[in-house]
């Protein structure tokens, strides 16, 4: 029997899953994805928002060429300290649920069973995107996650979104030749939107190189068109393709197969946990990371959530002495 299993194995739950190990405890991450899966999901070459320092773990640097470490920096930073540590992984293997109690929980996966003692659960946001819930949206052209724009030269494509991912593919995809066309459920571009990334997009808006529809949304999506309503009532978009970059989510179907209760109370729907241990209201199940604000993604970075695992790893220490 392990002393603990992390789901997942993102930037905070290889903190974890670290911190854990340090104080002398078993542990193994288990991930449905890669190693980092949200960072491969992250646009080719995306500099993060964040200097280095605020994105290390474990007391390693983040060694990177410029002032903020791009995607493939940090997707190699975090294999290294994985492989420097010795962590125990065990990838592309999802977790179904969570039996027992606290002192003999077995994790129920798609390729076994895992005995622990607890269970961190450290598995952000990012690989469920919110849906529009309209016909089409499975089609082959329809994208939730943005890589980069060279496919789409000369090509109709159609954004959906008004955020920091919305506002940069669309830049990225008209400076590759795509014809683009933001569409926007609201009355302007999000205040969130980086500051030197808005005026960027406000002004190609401006002079008509995105062409930009607000208080728009999209009915229905067919191959080559995209059906939207908006001030002016009904309308059809030639889009050979269709970014949907409309946010994401928890996986809140997980959270319930681990037996973990939500706090009804707040709109954003996170789970209950103790501020100062983030074990939740299921005994001997921890949570860490993005995931503690439920609907509210923008709560709990990297920078500030790797430091759950040292507070987690130090209530299981104590307990498990």
């Amino acid at each position: 029997m392990l002393d603990a299993v992390v789901i997942g194995a993102g930037p905070v739950g290889l903190a974890c899953a670290l911190e854990i190990q340090r104080r002398g405890l078993s542990v193994v991450a288990v991930d449905k994805g890669a190693l980092v899966n949200s960072l491969v999901g992250y646009p080719t070459n995306m500099e993060f928002f964040s200097t280095p320092e605020l994105l290390e773990i474990g007391g390693y640097p983040l060694v990177c060429a410029g002032y903020k470490p791009l995607r493939e920096e940090a997707l190699d930073y975090y294999r290294r300290v994985a492989e420097a540590e010795r962590l125990s992984l065990r990838l592309y293997e999802r977790v179904l649920a969570v039996e027992g109690s606290a002192g003999a929980f077995t994790v129920v996966t798609d390729k076994g069973r895992i005995e622990t003692r607890a269970v961190v659960v450290a598995t952000g946001f990012f690989d469920t995107p919110n849906r529009l819930g309209v016909k089409g949206e499975d089609l082959p052209h329809v994208f939730h996650y943005y890589k980069e724009p060279f496919a789409h030269t000369h090509r109709h494509v159609v954004v959906v979104g008004a955020k920091n991912s919305a506002a940069k593919a669309a830049l990225q995809l008209r400076r590759a030749g795509a014809q683009v066309t933001l569409l926007v459920r609201g009355t302007d571009l999000s205040p969130s939107i980086k500051y030197w990334i808005r005026p960027d997009l406000a002004n190609r808006i401006a002079e008509g190189a995105i062409a930009a529809r607000f208080e728009t949304t999209v009915t229905a999506i067919r191959a080559g068109e995209v059906d939207v309503m908006g001030p002016d009532g009904p309308a059809v978009l030639p889009a050979d393709a269709v970014y949907l970059l409309t946010g994401y989510r928890p996986d809140y179907p997980l959270l319930a197969a681990c037996g973990i209760p939500l706090d009804a109370s707040d709109d954003a729907q996170p789970p209950v946990y103790n501020d100062q241990t983030f074990e939740t209201e299921r005994p001997g199940v921890f949570v860490a990371g993005t995931v503690c604000g439920g609907l509210a993604t923008s709560r709990w970075f990297i920078e500030n959530g790797r430091f759950h695992a040292e507070r987690i790893a130090d209530t299981l220490a104590a307990r498990f002495a």
